[in-house]
Parts: C-alpha cells; sequence; structure tokens
C-alpha cells in the first residue's frame, strides 16, 4: 500500500473482529449436510445432533386406517409434553422417513399393525436407519435416553 500523504509504502495490517451467530449456523448446517447416493435415487440427510435437532422425534400411522392414527396422535400429544413433535399421515412411509431425514429429526415412530397387537411401535433412528420395538409405555424414557445419550 502507498500513502499518498506520507508517500511511505508499508504493509497494512487490519484486524477485524466480529462475532455472530450467523457463520456458526452456517458451518453447523454445511457440516451436517449429507447426499448419499443410492442405487435409484439420493438420499438427503441432516446429521444435526440430536441435542441440537429443532424437531426431536417424528410420528406416523403405517396406514390412515384400523386405528393406526388415532394411536399416533396419542403418543404425539403425550410426546409434545416432553419434545418437538411432528405429526405426518401424507404419503408412503418411505416418503416420510426421507422429509424427516432432509429435516434432520434424529427419530422416527412409527405405528403399524405389530402395534395394534402388543402396544409397541417401531422407533427409527436417522443416522443408522436401524429400527426397535419400543413399547409405549417406555417411548419417553426411551428418547430421552437417546436424545442425552445416557444409559
Amino acid at each position: 500500500y502507498f500513502d499518498p500523504l506520507t508517500r511511505e509504502r508499508f504493509i497494512p495490517y487490519i484486524i477485524e473482529t466480529s462475532a455472530g451467530c450467523d457463520r456458526t449456523v452456517l458451518t453447523c448446517l454445511i457440516d451436517a449436510y449429507e447426499e448419499q447416493k443410492l442405487e435409484k435415487e439420493t438420499r438427503i440427510v441432516l446429521h444435526l445432533d440430536p441435542k441440537i435437532a429443532p424437531i426431536k422425534v417424528a410420528v406416523f400411522p403405517l396406514v390412515n386406517r384400523d386405528g393406526m392414527p388415532e394411536i399416533a396422535q396419542n403418543i404425539a400429544k403425550s410426546l409434545r409434553k416432553t419434545f418437538s413433535v411432528f405429526y405426518d399421515d401424507d404419503g408412503a412411509i418411505g416418503r416420510r422417513y426421507r422429509r424427516q431425514d432432509e429435516a434432520g429429526t434424529p427419530f422416527a415412530i412409527t405405528v403399524d399393525s405389530q402395534t395394534l397387537k402388543d402396544d409397541t411401535v417401531t422407533l427409527r433412528d436417522r443416522d443408522s436407519m436401524l429400527q426397535d420395538r419400543v413399547a409405549i409405555g417406555g417411548l419417553e424414557e426411551e428418547l430421552k435416553k437417546r436424545i442425552w445419550k445416557t444409559k
């Protein structure tokens, strides 16, 4: 740099201090975003840590008959006392899972025909896609363990 007043050449040293959450949030989102190439499609997943995911759990009835929607709505209502919950009964179950994967929802609960027999539901993990059967009465505690990663 050349200063025309003093007629000196020098290298300017500038320190710009700033603090803000926009860069941090954007960095977290970019880091969490993943596109997984599958055989016929691309699976988009937002791997947000369960502690910071805006929606902790999604609740789905497998089909919209046989009392499954009512059971799923009751589960969603009960869990809303503790967690942010998203209820969805629109479209195929695979598409519902994909929509929640894209939104960063770490867990999904599905009410299915087995639920009608033994009061258990399918609890799906977004990152591993593994599914476990969990008793409806133990859902809240199981979700707390998984979200906060306690034993």
